[in-house]
């Protein structure tokens, strides 16, 4: 069985998928089972990959970490995403070499932000 807002990864070639729709079955690529990625389950350091989310000027500012991450090309954050109590989800991509952070404009209640370390996987501030 898959939720939604579950996120799998491959373990072969690394592509993940985000359920949009709960549904009896398991997720395969490459012609294996995919991995279910449980939020701050990796032991890593904490202060650097829970994200911090602030209301500034009208939109939402989440920085990744008490102390700013790392944005090398062997250890970044790949993305950040923002889900509201009403089932609003929206996502930014990062890169190497950018700030650890991303603004949203978030029209509803946030109920939690969670991000993506390409080495520690899924965290959240929940």
């Amino acid at each position: 069985m898959v939720k939604k807002l579950q996120v799998y990864k491959c373990g072969v070639c690394g592509s993940m998928v985000e359920v949009l729709n709960e549904a009896v079955g398991t997720l395969v690529c490459c012609g294996k089972p995919m991995t279910l990625l449980n939020e701050n389950t990796v032991d890593a350091a904490v202060e650097k990959h829970i994200p911090v989310a602030v209301e500034e000027n009208g939109e939402l500012l989440v920085k990744v970490g008490e102390v700013a991450h790392p944005m090398l090309d062997e250890h970044f954050i790949q993305w950040v995403e923002v889900i509201t109590t009403e089932g609003e989800v929206i996502r930014k991509e990062l890169k190497p070499g950018e700030k650890p952070e991303a603004k949203f404009n978030v029209s509803g209640n946030v109920d939690r932000v969670r991000e993506y370390c390409n080495l520690h996987g899924l965290w959240s501030n929940k």
